[in-house]
């Protein structure tokens, strides 16, 4: 990012600044935050571009405005744009939508019926599928119907190679074949697709349970709720006796174990060693969240079977493309059946695929910089006094967890959540870094991690107690530490010793 180092973002900003393809926005004091949760009137005109999967993107609203005009359709509907006609089939089978239209364009196209329900519960499932449209392609689209005058200028990769690079990447980051990896136009559409595919295969063979270890990401749990009568929770990673307990009497009715390594927010390492004993014991695909570990990070080869990356985050290390791969093992019983994973994926726009391309050239050396970094910020944070709970990845709980599957002992995952012994809302707003969602960026990034993803927990007594039952604090600052000089990161913590 070109800012100053650190000065204060306004409300609404794009993050990275000052680019129509952001996928995070600045959103620099607490009560921003919660208005945005609120949706007052007063944010919702400051917030226009934020992660795409939340907030629609003002070209999006545009090209649906166009296609609405372009085909006379009615008021009395919505048009709603999807990634392809794949994502129409698919969400019009959730929800019995008739009306599709013919259209010859190079994207999907439903319309939900105005004054009902509907509208509301196909946009949260969308979010939640990652079928969402590229405002790469939007943009595109709009420039050559007139409706805007330039193109955003960034630096691409070159289109007949672009997707090469990207894919040799990430299979030679994962140590896996090229015919393994395949890409989704988000990190979300990935999980979708891997869990649909699990659920055509294991189902038929009599296993409807899907297990949840650990506190997931918020749209992985909707859409096992939206696709598994079954599923089963086990909160804490530390603890697998009852998860044990558990497959004794269930084992073999369980389709996966879906985990994130290590954990996000509180980056919690499951012992993978135990994990996978119990999974060959009952042969149940394991399914790990590889976003924080990232290949560079952490040895998973021996124990995944299916790797799921959002390549939003560290691998595009700039927060303005929406992308994920699936990278099956080749280790693995079930990487044969390729076929079953892949098919519900869309290929991202190509145009998204060349801006990955260019910015995964820099993965290795972002993650190794953030390593080095987040493991000094740790060290800073155990004598500040200011500091309440540190969360990183070699808490001492989960050092021995996490040593076994380290690259780099001088590398930690570039991430570490917090908790303070001052008013948090001080705190937040005091800090001159970038504040809003999303993570793996080159600039240190804050998130407000609970106000963001569990605002709903928070504003009753009964979600807080959930809340507390789960171990997640209320007020936890999650830190994706970036690239800047680590001395720089410091100095701008030790304002807090002042509040």
């Amino acid at each position: 990012m070109n800012q100053e180092i650190f000065s204060h973002i306004p409300c609404g900003q794009t993050l990275p600044l000052n680019n129509i393809h952001a996928v995070s926005v600045s959103m620099p004091s607490l009560q921003d935050v919660i208005d945005y949760e609120e949706q007052t009137p007063e944010i919702l005109e400051k917030i226009t571009i934020a992660y795409p999967r939340f907030v629609m993107h003002p070209y999006l609203k545009t090209l649906a405005k166009y296609i609405k005009e372009k085909y006379k359709i009615s008021d009395s509907y919505e048009v709603v744009l999807l990634s392809s006609q794949k994502a129409v089939e698919v969400v019009s089978s959730v929800y019995f939508i008739h009306n599709k239209i013919e259209i010859n364009e190079p994207f999907g196209v439903i319309l939900v019926q105005n004054g009902t329900t509907q509208l509301q519960k196909v946009l949260k499932f969308i979010q939640h599928v990652g079928y969402n449209l590229s405002s790469r392609l939007a943009e595109d689209y709009l420039y050559k119907v007139g409706l805007i005058n330039k193109l955003h200028e960034e630096k691409l990769e070159d289109k007949s190679k672009a997707k090469e690079i990207l894919v040799s990447s990430l299979a030679n980051a994962y140590k896996q074949p090229l015919e393994n990896i395949c890409l989704n136009p988000s990190g979300m559409n990935a999980m979708y697709c891997v869990l649909k595919g699990i659920k055509n295969i294991q189902a038929r063979n009599g296993r409807p349970i899907l297990v949840q270890l650990g506190w997931l990401y918020l749209d992985t749990m909707n859409i096992v709720n939206h696709y598994f009568e079954e599923s089963k929770i086990f909160y804490d990673v530390t603890n697998l006796d009852l998860l044990e307990e558990f497959l004794k009497k269930d084992g073999l009715k369980v389709s996966t174990i879906v985990t994130e390594i290590p954990t996000n927010p509180l980056v919690q390492t499951v012992d993978l060693e135990k994990l996978k004993t119990l999974c060959d014991t009952y042969n149940i695909p394991l399914v790990i969240d590889s976003t924080f570990a990232t290949p560079y990070n952490l040895d998973l080869n021996p124990y995944a079977d299916i790797y799921v990356e959002s390549l939003t985050k560290f691998a595009c290390g700039n927060a303005d493309v929406l992308m994920g791969a699936i990278i099956l093992n080749k280790n693995s019983k079930i990487s044969h059946i390729s076929y079953e994973f892949f098919k519900h994926a869309d290929e991202p726009y190509i145009k998204d695929i060349q801006r990955m391309a260019y910015q995964i050239k820099g993965y290795e050396k972002r993650v190794k910089q953030i390593g080095k970094n987040t493991k000094e910020l740790v060290k800073y944070f155990k004598t500040a006094p200011f500091i309440d709970e540190i969360f990183y990845c070699l808490q001492d709980k989960y050092a021995t967890n996490y040593k076994k599957l380290m690259i780099d002992e001088d590398s930690y995952t570039g991430i570490v959540s917090v908790t303070f012994k001052k008013e948090f809302a001080k705190v937040y707003d005091s800090l001159a870094f970038a504040k809003g969602p999303s993570l793996g960026t080159e600039f240190t990034l804050l998130m407000p991690y609970t106000y963001l993803a569990h605002y709903d927990l928070i504003t009753s007594k009964k979600g807080q107690e959930f809340l507390k039952q789960i171990g997640l604090p209320i007020n936890l600052l999650r830190i994706s530490v970036g690239t800047e000089n680590i001395e720089e990161i410091k100095k701008e913590f030790e304002k807090i010793k002042n509040l």
